[in-house]
């Protein structure tokens, strides 16, 4: 089995990490997989993880990535962690709303805020 290339953009900002989406449409069940394994990799390597999601490359999300999100949060929370999420358009930020998930991620219009509300 060959691994697929990653479909996240993953970075580090002092002790915040960053992952950014590099697709616009994460729909593809396999795909939502990958990027949740990839995700929980991340915060598994962090003692007590603070995690930015970026969604500024995101136009289309299926509920599978919502599920992928909240396996997530759940892993960051485990370790008593943060995880915010950032940049995302307005569409999507209405499922997050209509879903409650917004009561869940604390949600941010830029990055450069989601990382000022980790201090």
């Amino acid at each position: 089995m060959s691994a697929k290339a990653s479909q996240l953009r993953i970075s580090r900002v002092g002790e915040i990490t960053q992952i950014e989406f590099i697709e616009s449409k994460i729909l593809d069940e396999s795909n939502i997989e990958q990027i949740s394994g990839e995700m929980c990799s991340v915060v598994d390597e962090e003692a007590t993880p603070k995690v930015i999601i970026k969604f500024g490359n995101v136009e289309h999300l299926s509920s599978a990535a919502l599920g992928a999100l909240i396996t997530v949060n759940n892993r960051v929370k485990g370790k008593d962690g943060t995880l915010c999420l950032s940049e995302i358009d307005t569409q999507i930020r209405e499922v997050f709303t209509i879903t409650k998930l917004d009561k869940i991620f604390p949600i941010f219009e830029t990055t450069d805020e989601a990382i000022n509300s980790f201090s």
